[in-house]
């Protein structure tokens, strides 16, 4: 039973891919940063050279995986019991996580490695992640109608994209090339009504048969008219169309509007997840 971890992500997809992939809905941060990396390389995510971790079980299998892409968080996917008390010990002993800036897990895994980091930590995000068991339409339906993004859309979709990370006080918000390569396939809806756009939603590639919804987004002042059931709803739709068997989303705990209309549209929970970061 053991910890291996490598900055290679060849020996990654090798001894890992498959396992990951296994388990789509909560393995769904790994898969897309993954993918991300394969098809626009090892600095898609910034300047720093990514890093990965897999868990072996005493039966000789692997059961589960890690990726960090600086400066962003170690990202977690489903793990068991045993591996999280591996990766506590490894906190202090790999220097592959000497600097970490934060770590994602589940929450329950989040407290552990919190309590052995060996430094005060706090919890600055928490998350639960839904499936969609079956898509219902928005009722009462908004007024307006989804369309597909286009790069005409490039300044529109900045402007808003900027915008949900500040609000979401996530410090870097997509590039042009990541914005791009999503526009590609169709990946950013836009809602409109009276012929302007009022709302956006995305979804991913399916990767594993798995897409995720997300970013969702509405100006505060367009709020409250059901545009963000709607184009969530589309985006699911798309998704669907797209070729994906499941697909999920993560919302913020601290927003039960969010909560609310997703739960409406069919999503049902899965895992709650948290980050935890240096205090």
């Amino acid at each position: 039973m053991t910890w291996t971890f490598t900055d290679d992500p060849a020996a990654y997809r090798a001894a890992a891919g498959a396992a990951v992939a296994a388990r789509p809905a909560p393995n769904t941060l790994l898969l897309s940063v993954a993918d991300a990396l394969e098809r626009r390389g090892l600095h898609a995510f910034g300047p720093e050279a990514p890093f990965f971790g897999w868990w072996t079980g005493p039966d000789g299998d692997v059961r589960g995986a890690l990726v960090c892409t600086p400066p962003y968080p170690l990202q977690l996917g489903a793990l068991p019991a045993e591996a999280v008390r591996a990766l506590a010990d490894e906190l202090a002993a790999e220097p592959l996580l000497a600097g970490l800036r934060g770590i994602n897990a589940r929450r329950a895994d989040a407290d552990a490695l919190a309590t052995a980091w060996g430094r005060p930590t706090v919890v600055a995000e928490e998350h639960r992640l839904y499936r969609l068991a079956g898509l219902i339409a928005p009722y009462p339906a908004p007024t307006g109608r989804a369309r597909v993004a286009t790069v005409d859309d490039l300044p529109l979709l900045a402007e808003w994209l900027e915008a949900f990370h500040t609000e979401v006080q996530i410090p870097a918000g997509p590039s042009e090339a990541q914005v791009r390569d999503r526009l590609s396939y169709g990946g950013f809806l836009l809602w409109e009504d009276g012929g302007a756009p009022v709302s956006l939603a995305a979804h991913s590639r399916p990767i594993g048969s798995t897409s995720r919804i997300g970013p969702v987004y509405t100006p505060p002042g367009l709020r409250g008219h059901g545009y963000a059931a709607g184009v969530t709803h589309a985006a699911s739709e798309a998704a669907y169309a797209a070729g994906a068997s499941e697909v999920v989303l993560f919302t913020d705990l601290a927003n039960p509007t969010s909560n609310g209309v997703y739960l409406r549209l069919g999503y049902v929970p899965v895992e709650d997840r948290a980050l935890i970061v240096p205090a």
